[in-house]
């Protein structure tokens, strides 16, 4: 890979380091109603179970992806490119 004439080798790339976040919904309450909130506490979304979710990389959206459950795992199937303004306007199309 180039980038201004600067050789950057396949090995550097891969250890980078990403955090990859997974969002189904949103939520907003008062900071009092958050320090009541103990061990159990229920936080509602805007959201469906059949909502698509967001896929964050380092806190920026990457992807849209799907919940997938096969026996006692959890995983996301990616379905499609994120589009960053609709993230940013808290959409869900």
């Amino acid at each position: 890979m180039f980038a201004r004439g600067v050789v950057v080798s396949v090995s550097q790339v891969k250890s980078v380091n990403v955090e990859i976040s997974v969002v189904l919904g949103r939520s907003q309450l008062p900071m009092a109603q958050l320090l009541r909130m103990g061990r159990g506490a229920v936080i509602p979304l805007d959201a469906k179970a059949t909502d698509e979710v967001w896929i964050l990389a380092n806190n920026h959206p990457v992807a849209r992806g799907e919940i997938q459950i096969n026996d006692d795992k959890i995983s996301i199937a990616v379905t499609r490119a994120a589009d960053v303004y609709d993230f940013m306007a808290g959409g869900s199309s």
